[in-house]
């Protein structure tokens, strides 16, 4: 039984770790998942598009084998094939764009079903196993599931409200070499900034998310160590938001079609990849193999 699974990235408007509210927007960097079912016991997974690591095989076999017990409900195995351009550990949603992608490539190599939520219930639970987020990343499995603004309540796993995104803008994100592991985030000190978090969230809430991304970046730049000049850099040269999505270290860029060269070309000083996408509103999907 074969079946596959598409879902895409997302990046942060509001970090939910210091306040436990947060808000993400879907966008058109994707991971495609296709999964066999095996009578062995094992999970094998191949990766293909991004680096990764042992420790991202690891955490994929962790995420296949926590959904393969909660779907199938017997012993079974696996071979996870995934082809995805979203960088890992960046703060771009890797993570739960992969969770999504594949547990929609189970559901259709089984025909069995479960509903939106029950989906991203079992993604958050298997990335918490796998040790691949802090809170659940809630906002961000919504972000990659449905596209568009997904403002959540992390913390009783509860979506507030999902909005479009606009259209006809470009993302331009700022994707350092360098990863970011979530064991070296200090989450208690994080949460020490929850005031200024609610506050941030009061403004997404309000539904004035260009400020919320760069206000929601200044503060985790600040309190995670980035420097956030390449987000001011390009709010000098015409963006409408710029900031630090999720832990980091990438600096995601809202802008128009008119000043993104200016915008790309200003970061060409900085060591890294530049990569140019846009919002995305389309939901994620499965598609049983032929």
């Amino acid at each position: 039984m074969k079946g596959k699974g598409e879902a895409h990235g997302a990046i942060s408007v509001l970090n939910a770790i210091a306040g436990g509210l947060g808000c993400s927007l879907g966008v058109k960097l994707q991971v495609k998942a296709e999964v066999e079912i095996i009578e062995d016991n094992e999970i094998f997974v191949y990766m293909d598009g991004v680096e990764y690591t042992d420790r991202d095989l690891i955490a994929t076999k962790i995420i296949t084998r926590k959904t393969i017990d909660q779907i199938i409900g017997k012993k079974a195995g696996a071979i996870v094939r995934t082809r995805s351009d979203i960088p890992i550990s960046r703060g771009l949603k890797s993570s739960s764009a992969s969770s999504n992608a594949i547990i929609l490539a189970l559901l259709a190599a089984t025909g069995k079903r479960l509903n939106n939520f029950e989906v991203l219930e079992c993604g958050v639970q298997a990335s918490l196993e796998a040790g691949v987020t802090i809170t659940g990343a809630f906002d961000d499995a919504c972000a990659s599931f449905f596209g568009g603004y997904c403002i959540t309540d992390n913390i009783n796993m509860k979506l507030i409200r999902r909005e479009e995104g606009p259209e006809g803008l470009k993302v331009v994100i700022y994707v350092p070499d360098q990863r970011f592991e979530k064991k070296n985030i200090d989450v208690e000190m994080l949460k020490k900034f929850k005031i200024y978090a609610n506050e941030i969230f009061g403004i997404t809430n309000n539904g004035k998310y260009f400020e919320a991304l760069t206000l929601n970046g200044l503060l985790y730049s600040a309190a995670l160590g980035f420097d956030p000049k390449i987000a001011i850099q390009a709010i000098s040269n015409g963006a409408y938001a710029a900031g630090l999505s999720g832990t980091g270290p990438a600096t995601v860029i809202i802008c128009n079609k008119d000043n993104i060269q200016d915008i790309c070309r200003s970061l060409s000083d900085f060591n890294g990849n530049i990569l140019r996408t846009e919002i995305n509103n389309d939901k994620a999907k499965m598609k049983v193999d032929d």
